[in-house]
């Protein structure tokens, strides 16, 4: 077992004596250190009182350690920010029904995002006679998990200490199973609190532990080779895959040997290399006009987990056949529900590989035949131009890149508009990805709980917020200063909702009516917010407002060096409004 949490600061309790009694709660946050859990993050609450002395008082506040946050919300995305930045998962608490009504956005996300987190929940009593008038009545609801069973893989709320232990086991193997994604347990507050004789002997977590990843089927896999390995004009949709290097190296081999032109997506973490000569379009939050193009011409398509595939090919096709051979690798068919619509478009499938890219891609170099082609235009890796003077998203991205120039950097977020050949990805930790289900106010929160997982690595987390995702997650910044987690946020601040903006421009011009009204009801401003401020009141490093383009490489030069000495700092950006990405 690693003790991880020794690179953070850590809220040393004071040193408890071993007693005679052991409690429920005691025996549950044990299994939580036996299943590995790293860190717990939390808004602190009564119902979970007794689990929250057991980890303090019992554990030491070691293995899992408390990340505390300011909102419920906060301790939601830092556990989707660790996960997606390390391929691990750690847990989260909430307290009770209003702790959980609380998060359910930041729920959905990692739903979305297909990540594993433990969320723990708690309850007032069950047994009614033992509850604690008023406040323990209104905490208390039946079936509390239903508020968020919709976007979970699993739901327990365990009768006593024995079953919470194999609850907390099921949790942990069905979160980490793929298509992963979060679970919730929900402990009585009565059997957090039962005294027990002894201490349950703990259970062999390798026992439990989750699946090793199914393999294809052989037969499926020498279709699909022989379709890649005849195709004339193939193309490969590079989408959910692990942070795994070894996996990277993977897909990069069989792009190479086929020699197969190569999408990939903003939305979803780095997959493939942007600059490399096989990657044909700048990744963006729509395909490209090249990307179009490149799919429409494919007669075989590999799709590796690819977000929304049928709008993918709806885009390209309009409302003509699909012409193509489709050669789907993906699982995430096991997370397909009646309720949430994220499964998208369905498309039509020619092979259907059944299991994660990561076990496919291997197999498929070895079966396919090496491809002779003519090599690729890198689209990507063609120039933007300079950008002006007076601040925008571009001149962000310039000062970025020029400044963090051999520098190993992680980019936790990207605001709307950005262009995807403002920055290359070379690494599978270079950019994390979007936060899943286009929640706003993530951001932070996923950036601090990035910066969490790559503490000490050398590879500094760098967030591109909005000023709306930011306002809204802004007191995350507390969380990550607090334990000394250094992170640098950018704030693009265009003082707007103004995505929002571009809507109600589009709906005005269609009924006739004046667009220069769109500003109503999404400008912020009037007076406007200091960011900087804001960031400096918990204790961050903040620079700004910063207007210009040459004030934008004097303010990333001085933040990253102040990174560099472990601290969280924060730009405040100020952009013109305006998109960059098509």
């Amino acid at each position: 077992m690693n003790d991880t949490t020794s690179s953070i600061v850590h809220d040393a309790p004071v040193r408890t004596e071993p007693g005679d009694m052991v409690w429920g709660s005691d025996a549950i946050a044990a299994v939580l250190r036996t299943l590995d859990i790293p860190y717990i993050a939390l808004n602190p609450g009564p119902s979970y009182r007794g689990l929250h002395d057991s980890i303090v008082n019992y554990l030491g506040n070691r293995t899992p350690q408390m990340i505390l946050c300011l909102h419920d919300e906060h301790a939601v995305s830092i556990a989707q920010g660790y996960c997606k930045a390390s391929d691990r998962m750690m847990a989260a608490a909430l307290h009770s029904n209003v702790g959980l009504m609380h998060a359910t956005m930041p729920i959905f996300n990692s739903w979305c995002d297909r990540t594993p987190i433990l969320i723990i929940g708690a309850t007032g009593a069950w047994d009614a006679e033992k509850r604690r008038p008023w406040i323990e009545w209104i905490h208390t609801c039946s079936d509390q998990a239903q508020l968020i069973r919709n976007y979970t893989k699993w739901d327990n709320q365990p009768g006593s200490v024995q079953a919470t232990t194999e609850a907390l086991l099921r949790a942990a193997q069905i979160a980490r199973t793929a298509p992963c994604g979060p679970v919730y347990v929900n402990l009585d507050i009565a059997i957090q609190e039962q005294e027990l004789e002894t201490l349950p002997p703990m259970p062999d977590v390798e026992r439990y532990a989750a699946p090793k990843p199914a393999q294809p089927s052989s037969d499926l896999v020498a279709e699909a080779a022989r379709l890649l390995s005849n195709a004339r004009n193939p193309v490969m949709l590079a989408g959910r895959c692990s942070r795994s290097i070894d996996a990277w190296r993977a897909r990069i081999a069989l792009a190479e040997k086929l020699n197969i032109p190569v999408l990939t997506h903003v939305k979803l973490a780095a997959a493939f290399p942007t600059d490399h000569r096989l990657h044909a379009a700048p990744p963006g939050n729509r395909l490209t006009g090249e990307a179009k193009k490149l799919i429409a011409g494919a007669d075989v398509i590999l799709s590796l987990d690819w977000l929304d595939l049928g709008g993918a090919l709806k885009q390209a096709f309009g409302s003509d056949t699909v012409t193509s051979k489709i050669i789907q690798v993906s699982c995430d068919a096991h997370s397909h529900r009646g309720w949430s619509m994220d499964y998208h478009i369905l498309p039509p499938v020619d092979v259907y590989l059944m299991c994660d890219p990561d076990a496919a891609v291997p197999v498929l170099l070895d079966a396919v035949q090496g491809r002779a082609s003519k090599a690729a235009t890198n689209v990507a890796s063609k120039k933007m131009p300079e950008p002006e003077a007076t601040l925008t998203l571009a001149g962000v991205a310039h000062a970025l890149e020029g400044t963090t120039r051999g520098i190993d950097r992680c980019i936790t977020r990207l605001p709307l508009g950005w262009h995807g050949a403002y920055a290359h990805f070379r690494h599978p930790l270079d950019y994390i990805g979007f936060d899943g289900g286009g929640g706003v106010g993530a951001g932070p929160g996923i950036t601090v709980g990035a910066a969490l997982a790559l503490k000490g690595s050398g590879r500094v987390a760098i967030g591109l917020c909005g000023d709306g995702d930011f306002l809204m997650g802004n007191t995350a910044v507390w969380t990550a200063a607090h334990y000394g987690i250094p992170c640098l946020m950018i704030v693009c601040n265009n003082r707007s909702y103004f995505n929002d903006e571009l809507h109600q421009e589009r709906v005005a011009v269609a009924r006739g009516r004046p667009a220069q009204n769109r500003w109503i009801g999404q400008r912020i401003s009037d007076p406007d917010i200091d960011i900087a401020g804001m960031a400096r009141a918990q204790g961050a490093i903040a620079i700004g407002p910063v207007t210009t383009l040459q004030d934008m490489h004097k303010a990333m030069a001085q933040a990253l060096a102040s990174v560099a000495e472990g601290n969280v700092c924060v730009i405040d950006a100020r952009v013109l409004p305006g998109y960059d990405a098509e």
